[in-house]
């Protein structure tokens, strides 16, 4: 759990501090299976109050056209970006930054024609940030060690904690390079939803519902989708990016286990549900991948459970 200081929070364009979360959170240990590969584990995300101004009827309209009827959808499929995995051992910090700074690369050059196609200004790359137990964000302080993305203004980061990734690839290098290019992928897409306006717009939303239920239910479309968009991602460029082999075995295995724990805090998506969007990103329009295809905020509340 990434727990976030008020005093840290920043109001944006005068509407909200945002900041994006992890699909998968990191336990202090990971957990064996019988299989010998440790199991993601589904953690509560920071607790952040959107701040500004109260959403009047007008605002709450906008922001539900953003986010359910937004440009992005209307574009063809994610180019692929030909680009490859790099080989390097996840066991130190340097080793896990050039791992992420090389994706993140990739999934630079497969976003851009999307996001340019559908009208937004994408000119601003997110800064890749590997850290180890803790960081101090423009959104926060993370005090525990999670994946997180933090967006304002022109600028985002993305924030990785290199020591968890070390000990996985300690018990198993294939499951760790899933687990690497999973989380990055995910954080990315909150990063496509911060270019397209659909992130702030979604927490404005979250922050004008009046019930836990309705709140939570935001959460959950908002944290399906960014893990959609990643897989999305991951699914277009997956004949250069070798995204074939125990590297997919390893990637459907975090997926398949990553979701709201039982007697968790449900604001992520259950396991089912996650495993779900993730695939269909993934194998969106067979052999092309459309961006509608993740449009969570139009989906049934049973999709997003």
């Amino acid at each position: 759990m990434v727990n976030l200081s008020s005093k840290k929070l920043r109001v944006l364009a005068g509407v909200a501090a945002v900041a994006g979360f992890a699909a998968l959170a990191m336990p202090a240990q990971a957990v064996q299976t019988s299989g010998g590969v440790p199991a993601p584990v589904q953690g509560k995300p920071a607790e952040v109050a959107v701040q500004g101004q109260q959403a009047t009827a007008k605002a709450a309209s906008s922001n539900t056209n953003i986010v359910r009827f937004n440009k992005l959808y209307n574009t063809g499929a994610i180019m692929a970006s030909k680009c490859k995995e790099v080989n390097v051992s996840l066991r130190t910090a340097a080793g896990v930054k050039a791992y992420d700074q090389q994706l993140l690369t990739c999934m630079w050059q497969a976003w851009a024609p999307t996001l340019n196609a559908a009208g937004y200004n994408y000119k601003n790359k997110p800064t890749l940030i590997i850290y180890n137990t803790k960081a101090t964000t423009y959104c926060g302080v993370i005090s525990s060690p999670t994946s997180y993305f933090c967006g304002h203004g022109a600028a985002s980061e993305i924030y990785i904690p290199w020591g968890y990734i070390a000990s996985l690839w300690k018990q198993s290098p294939t499951y760790a390079r899933a687990y690497a290019t999973n989380t990055l992928a995910h954080e990315y897409g909150h990063h496509v939803q911060y270019q397209s306006g659909i992130l702030s717009a979604s927490w404005s939303r979250q922050y004008a519902f009046t019930t836990l239920a309705a709140k939570l239910e935001e959460s959950r479309r908002r944290e399906l989708q960014a893990s959609c968009l990643g897989s999305a991602m991951l699914g277009a460029s997956k004949r250069y990016y070798p995204m074939s082999g125990g590297l997919y075995t390893q990637w459907k295995y975090v997926v398949s286990h990553s979701g709201d724990q039982p007697g968790g805090v449900r604001d992520h998506g259950s396991i089912a549900n996650h495993n779900w969007w993730s695939t269909a990103g993934f194998y969106a329009a067979s052999t092309k991948t459309y961006v509608n295809r993740c449009n969570t905020f139009n989906s049934a509340s049973n999709r997003v459970a």
